[in-house]
């Protein structure tokens, strides 16, 4: 089912399509292949919509939240927005703290509209062509992404992509969590986190890693013991200092690599994926914006977990590199299965 979301500021408009299957119901656009809505439900079968967004695809459009938006060809930051590529340097559009790059570029993959390549019942992919010099990257590149909500309350991402050149590839979801539900923001915090993950990758005060990998142990980056995000999110450690909450990536030890839940309603989420990382972040740069049914989403409203590369890894050689060869399928999956907490 689909129907007309709204116009963009060019005068496209934007479509929204309705997915089903058990107890879970999304709504996704074409405008930024995004997750608009996500229903799921509590201990004792009420529905809420877990995921923060805007009512409008202007909003999308005008907002750097990201809200539930694909993100790509490379998600997150890489330092001094160039990289070097089979000996070649790329240079990259530096839209971050004025000398890096953040989610490649100012022409975001969530401002266009994806075409619409196939609807299911339970399932929506889209696709986008995008071309060499994109952003800044080498390669003529088909890129498709599937949302598919399937058996077990789950809903699985599968990202595929191809290049007729060697090419970075290193896409992820931003969608904002929030188990007690979008219009709860005051108890986004309160959810709880369990990941497996022994270390995570520090960044600087502009936000790029520095290539080391510190171990979690002692710390308030340990969540292997599951524990409120807010417990410990304004110590004085310097991670924490340094970006303002937890904006961090953690290695993909085990599968869940990610375990949310909220203690009110006692919705659950464990994430599981193919990527070597995920990003926790506590939405410390929320502001106030004015969401779905009018709801203001406050600062830490609402918790991303984002499968990726390590931020960064394209100048850290030691670590995994997003990069596929050219005519190789780029293939990557991150599935959420949604449950509910014995009472």
């Amino acid at each position: 089912m689909s129907k007309k979301f709204g116009v963009l500021p060019n005068g496209e408009t934007a479509s929204l399509y309705t997915v089903r299957s058990g107890q879970l119901t999304a709504e996704i656009s074409d405008l930024g292949a995004t997750l608009v809505k996500l229903f799921v439900p509590d201990w004792d079968g009420k529905l809420s919509d877990v995921v923060l967004g805007f009512d409008n695809p202007r909003h999308y459009c005008e907002s750097g939240t990201f809200f539930g938006a694909v993100v790509g060809r490379n998600a997150n930051r890489t330092g001094g927005a160039a990289f070097t590529l089979k000996g070649k340097s790329y240079q990259l559009d530096k839209n971050d703290n004025g000398e890096n790059n953040l989610h490649s570029g100012f022409d975001f993959y969530k401002n266009r509209i994806w075409d619409v390549l196939q609807v299911t019942e339970n399932a929506i992919t889209f696709g986008l062509e995008s071309p060499h010099g994109d952003q800044g990257f080498p390669g003529n590149a088909e890129i498709r992404v599937k949302y598919a909500l399937e058996q077990g309350n789950t809903l699985r991402i599968t990202y595929t992509a191809v290049s007729d050149q060697d090419t970075v590839f290193n896409f992820t979801n931003h969608s904002y969590f929030n188990l007690a539900g979008h219009d709860k923001p005051e108890k986004a915090m309160q959810q709880r986190l369990a990941m497996p993950a022994r270390f995570f990758t520090p960044a600087d005060e502009a936000y790029i890693t520095t290539g080391e990998k510190r171990e979690v142990a002692g710390t308030a980056m340990d969540f292997r013991i599951p524990k409120a995000i807010g417990r410990d999110i304004d110590k004085e450690e310097e991670p924490l200092r340094l970006q303002g909450g937890y904006d961090h990536n953690f290695e993909v030890f085990a599968n869940p690599c990610a375990i949310l839940s909220d203690p009110d309603s006692g919705r659950t989420m464990a994430v599981s994926t193919d990527c070597p990382g995920i990003q926790l972040y506590s939405g410390n740069f929320l502001e106030g914006e004015t969401g779905k049914g009018g709801v203001s989403y406050c600062r830490r409203g609402g918790v991303c977990l984002e499968t990726q590369f390590y931020p960064n890894a394209l100048n850290h050689p030691h670590w995994p590199q997003p990069v596929t060869r050219a005519g190789e399928q780029y293939r990557s999956e991150t599935s959420f299965v949604f449950g509910v907490e014995p009472r």
